[in-house]
């Protein structure tokens, strides 16, 4: 039996008379269609999504409100709570599930591990519930990996010239020679705390600790040459 979401400030959740909602599935269990929607406030007619979600019949409808300042999705987290497996996702447009392609795919990936099918009304592009719909999504899928992997592969090409130039990548150390010798004669000297070195080279006294010798540094005797002897 599905479980009851609270509805929260802002949210929307509608329900469906029960026959309208049901989904046969093989095993004899009644599966469910529920629908996810993502409403915001530039959104010039939102009913048109929600009244395309409530003349397909789903059981219930979740309902998030952006407000263009604020990213989380409670009624997305809701809406996962009750999906079981053999019920159908419904969305009006994909890109009301995910915020880019690897996010829509990362979310209609996980949810087939679960044993839910996904299906958007407008465009057709989704619909894991049949065969045609589950290999179009995998070519999407298979697309987002290649262009990961060609973002990955320009990136080190681009490192790699910049190494071969004599650039090296990440940030420019805080610690330049002239502010290390700096530090290290104001430790020599034994009359400022760690805590007046860093201030005075403007970095922490942990990046002063790397990049100094605390330990006393052993002064050699000058070996004695012959020259040296006849002086003697």
């Amino acid at each position: 039996m599905l479980s009851s979401a609270p509805s929260k400030p802002g949210a929307i959740i509608t329900t469906q008379p029960w026959d309208q909602s049901r989904v046969s599935v093989g095993s004899g269990a009644v599966a469910h269609k529920i629908a996810y929607a993502r409403v915001s406030t530039a959104d010039q007619n939102p009913e048109l999504q929600l009244d395309a979600l409530a003349a397909e019949g789903c059981l219930k409808i979740y309902t998030d409100v952006a407000t263009g300042t604020k990213s989380d999705r409670p009624q997305w987290n809701e809406c996962l709570k009750d999906l079981r497996p053999g019920d159908t996702l419904i969305v009006w447009k994909i890109d009301r599930l995910g915020r880019n392609l690897r996010d829509l795919i990362d979310i209609v990936t996980n949810l087939q591990k679960h044993g839910v099918g996904v299906r958007s009304l407008t465009n057709g592009i989704v619909d894991t519930t049949t065969a045609h719909g589950a290999l179009v999504f995998g070519v999407f899928a298979l697309m987002a990996e290649y262009e990961a992997a060609l973002i990955r592969e320009r990136t080190l090409a681009g490192l790699a010239a910049a190494r071969a130039r004599g650039r090296r990548g990440g940030r420019k150390p805080k610690m330049t020679p002239a502010l290390i010798d700096k530090a290290q004669r104001m430790y020599d000297a034994r009359q400022f705390t760690m805590a007046e070195i860093a201030a005075s080279c403007g970095v922490t006294p942990m990046t002063v600790y790397r990049n100094i010798h605390t330990t006393p540094r052993v002064t050699l005797p000058t070996p004695v040459t012959a020259t040296n002897q006849n002086h003697l």
